[in-house]
């Protein structure tokens, strides 16, 4: 499931925004200024920012030019009451890819999301095809010719997620917090235990692998 992250230092425009973006089928975290989302983007995997730009201790502006700065292109919408074309084009030229201005409209902003991320290549339509297999998220299966496996639902979000970003590195706790959620009671030995049911059963196919990174986590590998 993709990730967004709303930074805004009102706690209302959070609770809302998140409310929106859950309802439209993401999992969003949330941050009260720019030093708070770098603190949640070290612990967590974010697909797209939704960033306010008057905020205190770190505000919208210097918060992309960090990113963009270590070459850190995710996926930035900005959000603004300012709607003179100065405050838009300081945005753009700091790095941002969109900018939006409040009172927002919920369904502009979804549209607008869902061409960014298109933009950034990640799987909007909801399937990844390697080769001749194919990753339904919809249906939570994997095909390969007349081959159909239909996989538990973590098994499967696991697997997406990691041929979402093929040769990227997650950690354990990246992929536990992200996929079972930051307050389920299980350990991380769990994503261990699911990521070797996943290679039993893909063992024996040649287009893709998740391998171990010694100290660090797990990634996928496209082979063809």
């Amino acid at each position: 499931m993709l990730h967004i992250l709303v930074v805004d230092d009102d706690k209302n425009t959070r609770l809302l925004l998140k409310a929106v973006l859950e309802g439209a089928g993401y999992t969003v975290s949330c941050a009260c200024d720019g030093v708070d989302a770098l603190s949640v983007m070290d612990k967590e995997h974010i697909d797209l920012v939704v960033l306010d730009v008057m905020m205190p201790n770190m505000d919208g502006y210097e918060f992309t030019k960090i990113l963009r700065d270590n070459q850190n292109n995710l996926p930035i919408l900005m959000v603004s009451a300012k709607q003179l074309p100065q405050d838009k084009h300081r945005g753009f030229i700091v790095g941002t890819d969109d900018y939006i201005t409040k009172p927002i409209d919920e369904e502009e902003m979804l549209y607008r999301i869902k061409a960014l991320l298109r933009r950034a290549k990640i799987a909007s339509e909801h399937k990844i095809v390697i080769g001749d297999v194919t990753i339904d998220y919809d249906s939570l299966t994997v095909t390969k010719g007349d081959e159909v496996q239909e996989l538990p639902q973590k098994e499967f979000l696991l697997l997406y997620k990691l041929l979402s970003y093929p040769s990227k590195i997650f950690t354990r706790i990246q992929l536990m917090d992200e996929i079972w959620g930051a307050d389920c009671e299980t350990g991380w030995e769990t994503v261990t235990v699911h990521i070797g049911r996943l290679r039993k059963r893909f063992e024996n196919w040649d287009e893709f692998s998740i391998e171990s990174v010694r100290g660090l986590g797990y990634k996928a590998v496209k082979k063809r």
